[in-house]
């Protein structure tokens, strides 16, 4: 049975799941019905950032341009430009045990795609949520729900995950942005056109 988190909560994820490698992470979403008449596309992306909490180089950058991180560690599955259907709209696989040495925590994010020009926020997404799941046994572990506490904002920090005392954390965020996926990559220290 997962744990669900409420925003803000702290979880073990290795220390009480010992010998856990890989896991899966799916991050889901519905557009209400009265939408913008423009269809909606919601990315989901990856920064693995080090200490100082920006990405060490832009390949630390994982999304629907740079699929995979260079470790193999960090693996997006690919873009699921409608969202529609029940269940995870975009997963991400990660092999705990290949993450470089350098990276100390994993953030999740949500954005939605030229979200601007189609007059689109995350005020009207709703349903939205993070799983973890351990990929040996299919196993939910954690899941947190992100209720309906945005309005304006265009991209969100959903979860990481973070290196404590030689184990993984999960910290259920849910902390909106304005400026979607640039805004991000600028909190993160990756540099945009």
């Amino acid at each position: 049975m997962p744990i669900n988190l409420a925003k803000g909560q702290k979880v073990d994820l290795t220390k009480g799941n010992p010998g856990l490698k890989k896991i899966m992470v799916g991050l889901g979403w519905d557009v209400n019905a009265f939408d913008s008449g423009s269809a909606f596309d919601l990315d989901a992306a990856v920064f693995m950032v080090g200490s100082n909490g920006k990405c060490p180089t832009e390949k630390e950058f994982v999304f629907y341009g740079n699929l995979e991180h260079e470790s193999g560690s960090v693996k997006h599955l690919g873009d699921n430009l409608t969202g529609e259907g029940d269940g995870d709209d975009e997963q991400i696989t990660i092999d705990l045990s290949a993450i470089p040495a350098n990276i100390d925590k994993i953030a999740f994010t949500v954005t939605i795609y030229d979200a601007d020009t189609r007059n689109q926020n995350f005020g009207q997404v709703s349903n939205s949520f993070i799983r973890i799941v351990n990929e040996e046994n299919n196993e939910e572990l954690i899941r947190y729900d992100l209720g309906e506490d945005f309005s304006i904002e265009t991209a969100v920090v959903v979860g990481e995950l973070y290196r404590y005392n030689g184990e993984w954390k999960f910290n259920a965020i849910g902390s909106g942005f304005q400026g979607g996926l640039a805004a991000l990559c600028n909190h993160y220290g990756i540099e945009v056109a």
